[in-house]
């Protein structure tokens, strides 16, 4: 597959999400995915860690009361002349519920080329609402508005939700793209761009697409001046499954390359390891430096290629 670009709205797949059925299969939205894009194949790359936001007020019976926490807190103080207690009776009288929503966004992954840079990646948010606590505890109300909204200890109830799971479009990110913008910002060589650079003259690159065990992922930071800075983050999508490394004290030679190989048969592609020890998993940089022993002695098990790549990296090492 050669480089193409890939054009796809945000609306497009906004619409998408909102015309999934709430409830159904996140293979049934990854089919309508690529329904949006058939000339481009698309995978469901990684679930990302659950996230939770508050969410609004209900009663005893499920009936909604507000879908916004902290605008019906506001506002209903007003209502009550701004007397802390006359909310806290309120709200104790009418044994109402605070709820919040849980998710995890799903990373997908529409490939557009054969090089490490070439694929887009989509964020959507899968959330649902459930119970969280009682908005109220009799036993140790809130002191102030700010507690009465999240509670340090809050009143907790068993959970029950609310409806089905729904999708939300978060963003997309043409990752060539995105890595022009960050390199002209950037006065060195980003590690990120190294590590895609890296890929392809690899065997690795030869071999598999860099989006099937690795993604970019764009993140913001605020700087010492506190400005906002928009950076990248490499991330490997088996974290719960990662190969593993045997012990290398006193390997070298053929037993380091088949130690070596092993790691790379269990993720996948050739000269994995490299890759692993970039990004500080599994594999240290003490391997690194065993193989580099290796290779300007007598022994020379690695594809030219890759030998180019980690001599280049002895001489300047960086990580991701």
């Amino acid at each position: 597959m050669t480089e193409s670009r890939l054009v796809l709205a945000g609306q497009d797949i906004s619409e998408c999400c909102k015309k999934i059925i709430p409830g159904q299969t996140d293979e049934l939205l990854l089919d309508k995915l690529q329904e949006l894009v058939p000339a481009y194949p698309v995978q469901l790359a990684m679930t990302g860690d659950e996230w939770y936001r508050l969410g609004g007020v209900v009663d005893m019976g499920a009936k909604r009361i507000a879908n916004d926490l902290v605008e019906w807190v506001e506002r209903t103080y007003l209502e009550c002349g701004q007397n802390l207690q006359t909310l806290i009776e309120h709200a104790i009288e009418q044994k109402l519920i605070a709820t919040k929503v849980t998710g995890k966004t799903l990373y997908f992954v529409v490939q557009t080329g054969d090089r490490a840079e070439d694929f887009t990646l989509i964020e959507i948010d899968k959330s649902q609402e459930v119970s969280d606590r009682m908005l109220v505890d009799e036993r140790k109300p809130p002191e102030d508005l700010e507690e009465f909204i999240d509670p340090l200890h809050p009143f907790c109830i068993e959970s029950f939700g609310f409806g089905h799971s729904r999708y939300l479009y978060r963003r997309k990110t043409d990752v060539k793209l995105f890595m022009e913008v960050i390199n002209e910002r950037h006065p060195t060589e980003h590690p990120a761009q190294r590590f895609m650079d890296d890929w392809n003259r690899s065997s690795a690159g030869q071999k598999h697409r860099m989006s099937d065990d690795w993604i970019i992922r764009p993140y913001q930071h605020t700087g010492r001046f506190g400005e906002q800075i928009v950076n990248v983050e490499i991330v490997n999508t088996h974290q719960n499954h990662l190969p593993h490394l045997e012990n290398l004290a006193g390997k070298k030679g053929s037993a380091l390359s088949s130690v070596l190989n092993r790691f790379d048969r269990q993720a996948g592609y050739p000269f994995a390891w490299f890759f692993y020890m970039v990004k500080g998993k599994a594999v240290s940089t003490h391997s690194a430096d065993s193989v580099y022993r290796d290779i300007s002695g007598d022994f020379a098990y690695l594809p030219q290629r890759d030998e180019a790549v980690l001599r280049d990296w002895i001489a300047s090492p960086y990580n991701v």
